[in-house]
């Protein structure tokens, strides 16, 4: 069930996601209305969701180790668990459906009475990383070795991969409904540059990705700078810290990585919504730093004072965490690794973002900008709604500090665009002091609402890009959300954790739950697909799968398959291989990232509205 997260996983990723290495229609927004291209696409149309829900027919499952879902298989760690060294991965068995009724009872008889209403699949944090950017800041690999992640390099591979699953996955498992679109919750890139973002909107879209940067002869990264702090899978006579810990040796690793990839794009529709690592160079740094990624100099290594004066600034406020790197950057430039210039490094301003989105090239298969439309780059806005079936609506929220945070909110502007659009879809709400509110003209939609930040990841920290206006944390819009009934789920991502928690009420109507999910970057490599039925009972159910990408669990005996479906193999196996996650499995610490049984393979269940 659900549960706190644990102390460790909270620690490791509030520094991973500090130091970049991790880690009614209003002003914006089309409330109610459709996107442009939305009707194009057969899969939203409401005859083929009344078709699929009177004609259910089950999807054909593949075998093991390529099943569709954690249903039916999960990548495991082989091996014995103590000895603290390298594991191969294996083919485990799925994880099991957990009925959840802390909201609302489940009902005996609720499957032969359940209208089906909308499946889809949430992304988040795929992290794709230009490995070689100047402005990462890898050695921070000394303090800890959570700090850097030896599977970097391969996420361009890896959600390839994840596109081939989703485009494979046919019907859902409960409702059959094939899905209609994909919501990604943010943190798509990793470190704010122009070329990660074309690389995820290529990704997602189709096309071909170089995933290189700088030389396009020669890697110029941390893997081959003969530092022992850093994993050199080509290098046999460097005993680096990675491979003391059993990682492997991989010749020509380097060049397979940086090899040209082939993305079939996905073939439904997608929508984005953004995290702060797509808004901020490292997650949370000041875009004043950007002509160091756009620089020839890479530092690849700091003295231990330096690491610590920047280990220390990171849960500051906006300025002085980039003050100090930035002083650490211009003081150690001399001894820094000279590397190419690459102005395709060079930081994305929020209209950047939104123009690159609306380039009729990345359409893929719709809509055009993904839920942005022209009328956003006006006030550079990231919020907007959009329709997801009949009567079933989706709000995506923009919770990013701009100014330099890894931290949410949403300013007052934004939260009040969000109350309008959540009572034009409600034909009953209750106000800020619990009275019943009635709205007529309301379309009365049951509603999902989309963020990259959890409800405890917002804080109330001001904004210094935005200081017309205060900022609002999680507990606002936890209440705000309770307020009106037709709230079903708020879906969201950041901790890099798989949590479901269930936000009750005394008011049983007004309760909803939250939906977190793990990242597709680190351990254990999920994204989640979503169906949302009616039970006829006055109950509505909302069922969340894992799902892993299509590559194989078990990677090549010799690690000698440096294919594209190798290498997405070897991302997922590297990532459970993490420093403290191998060893640490019998003690709980992987628990804590896949979370808890309650948190994978649900149905949970509330009040219809």
């Amino acid at each position: 069930m659900a549960g706190t997260e644990p102390a460790s996983a909270i620690n490791r990723r509030r520094f991973l996601l500090a130091s970049g290495a991790a880690v009614a229609a209003g002003a914006s927004g089309t409330a109610g209305a459709l996107l442009p291209g939305q009707r194009a696409h057969p899969s939203v149309r409401d005859a083929a969701v009344r078709d699929a829900a009177r004609r259910p027919a089950r999807t054909a499952r593949r075998p093991a180790p390529y099943g569709t879902t954690t249903l039916e298989t999960t990548a495991r760690l082989g091996g014995a668990p103590d000895t603290g060294t390298y594991r191969r991965l294996v083919a485990g068995p799925g994880w099991p459906l957990v009925v959840r009724g802390e909201l609302a009872p489940p009902r005996a008889g609720r499957e032969d009475r359940r209208t089906a209403l909308a499946c889809f699949v949430q992304f988040t944090d795929l992290h794709l990383a230009d490995v070689q950017n100047p402005l990462r800041t890898e050695f921070l690999r000394s303090r800890t070795a959570t700090a850097w992640r030896a599977q970097e390099a391969l996420t361009v591979a890896g959600a390839v991969a994840l596109v081939e699953q989703v485009n494979a996955l046919g019907g859902g498992p409960h409702t059959h409904l094939p899905p209609a679109f994909v919501m990604t919750t943010g943190d798509n890139v990793d470190n704010n540059s122009a070329i990660e973002l074309e690389w995820f909107l290529t990704l997602m879209s189709g096309g071909r990705i170089t995933p290189n940067t700088g030389d396009p002869t020669a890697y110029e990264g941390i893997q081959n700078s003969g530092l022992p702090l850093y994993w050199h899978p080509g290098d046999a006579a460097l005993r680096d810290l990675d491979k003391r810990r059993g990682l492997p040796l991989i010749p020509g690793f380097l060049d397979a990585v940086t090899r040209p990839v082939s993305s079939p794009g996905l073939r439904i529709p997608w929508y984005s919504t953004v995290g702060n690592h797509d808004d901020l160079p490292g997650g949370c740094l000041s875009p004043a730093l950007g002509d160091f990624a756009v620089g020839s100099r890479k530092l690849l290594s700091v003295p231990a004072a330096d690491a610590a004066a920047y280990a220390r600034a990171l849960g500051s406020g906006d300025d002085p965490k980039s003050e100090v790197l930035k002083a650490i950057l211009s003081r150690h430039a001399a001894s820094a690794r000279t590397v190419t210039a690459d102005e395709r490094r060079r930081l994305c301003t929020p209209q950047d973002y939104l123009a690159a989105h609306l380039d009729p090239a990345h359409a893929g298969a719709g809509p055009v900008g993904h839920g942005y439309t022209e009328d956003h780059l006006d006030g550079e806005r990231m919020y907007y709604s959009f329709r997801i079936a009949e009567n079933v609506i989706g709000i995506s929220i923009d919770t990013t500090y701009r100014s330099g945070h890894y931290e949410g909110s949403l300013g007052t502007g934004q939260l009040r665009w969000l109350e309008r659009t959540l009572a034009a879809h409600s034909s009953r709400s209750y106000d800020a002091d619990g009275r019943l509110v009635r709205n007529t003209s309301a379309d009365d939609a049951r509603i999902l609402v989309f963020s990259h930040h959890h409800s405890p990841s917002m804080t109330r920290r001001p904004d210094a890009a935005r200081t017309d206006e205060p900022r609002h944390d999680g507990a606002e819009v936890i209440a705000l959300l309770g307020r009106f009934p037709n709230v079903v789920a708020w879906i969201n991502g950041h901790s890099h954790v798989n949590r479901i928690t269930p936000h009750a009420h005394a008011t049983p109507a007004r309760s909803f739950w939250e939906v977190n999910t793990a990242s597709h970057v680190d351990y254990p490599h999920h994204a989640r697909l979503f169906e949302l039925a009616d039970n006829g009972d006055g109950t509505v159910s909302l069922f969340t799968t894992l799902i892993e990408s299509a590559a194989p669990h078990r990677t090549a005996p010799g690690f000698d398959d440096l294919s594209a479906v190798g290498l997405a193999s070897l991302y997922r196996e590297l990532a459970y291989n993490a420093p403290g996650l191998a060893a640490g499995a019998r003690a709980g610490v992987q628990e804590g990232w896949a979370g808890g049984a309650g948190d994978r393979n649900t149905e949970l269940v509330g009040i219809s509205p």
